[in-house]
């Protein structure tokens, strides 16, 4: 089967630092420290206080969203309303003119 070919890592050219020298340091143990008493977390999110304006202003946003989607919807049923009749006027005429077209015969 086909073996990929794996690319090598180029060796860097120009000038190359050598590594540095890391020295171990010794572990000094000190005094335990008792773990800290867990505090009670203050509300990460504020408090919405509402005004009697900002009530009015989202009854009046809630309603004029809700208009806005009745009108939508109440467009979108009549426009389906009149494709219906027009399909169905349609279907009478063509109707209406094979039959008319077959007594002539």
């Amino acid at each position: 089967m086909l073996r990929p070919k794996i690319p090598t890592m180029p060796t860097p050219t120009g000038h190359v630092t050598p590594p540095a020298v890391v020295e171990p340091t010794a572990i000094v143990p000190s005094v335990q420290t008792p773990p800290p008493v867990p505090t009670t977390p203050a509300p990460s999110r504020p408090v919405v206080q509402l005004t009697p304006g900002t009530v009015l202003a989202l009854v009046g946003g809630g309603t004029a969203v809700v208009l806005v989607v009745g009108a939508v919807l109440v467009s979108m049923l009549l426009a389906v309303a009149i494709t219906g009749v027009s399909v169905a006027v349609v279907a009478v005429v063509l109707r209406s003119l094979l039959a008319s077209e077959s007594k002539r015969r």
